[in-house]
């Protein structure tokens, strides 16, 4: 079996994504908090929380798990995208802008 299809087959290839998205989200926050340049804190962890939760229910999915869990991890994952296209949206300039 190859490399690339054993991590597939055991999930382990979401965990990897999710290592990289979690650093990714830290050092972006870490440089918002000592430059106040690039990406909010907010917009940024409701923006990573719903690909978080879609990368959880395909881990689900892969590893052949409950299917409950799937519906737990994609149900996440339209909160935080609710909640990221409202945080948008009330920001979003009008026509006239």
């Amino acid at each position: 079996m190859s490399t690339l299809h054993q991590l597939i087959a055991t999930g382990r290839i979401v965990d990897l994504m999710l290592v990289c998205v979690i650093a990714e989200v830290l050092v972006i926050v870490i440089y918002w908090k000592r430059t106040g340049q690039g990406i909010a804190t907010r917009p940024l962890l409701l923006n990573a929380g719903a690909g978080i939760s879609l990368m959880l229910s395909l881990r689900v999915c892969l590893t052949d798990g409950d299917w409950t869990w799937v519906a737990v991890f994609l149900l996440a994952a339209l909160v935080f995208h609710v909640a990221d296209l409202g945080q948008r949206w009330s920001r979003a300039p009008g026509p006239g802008a």
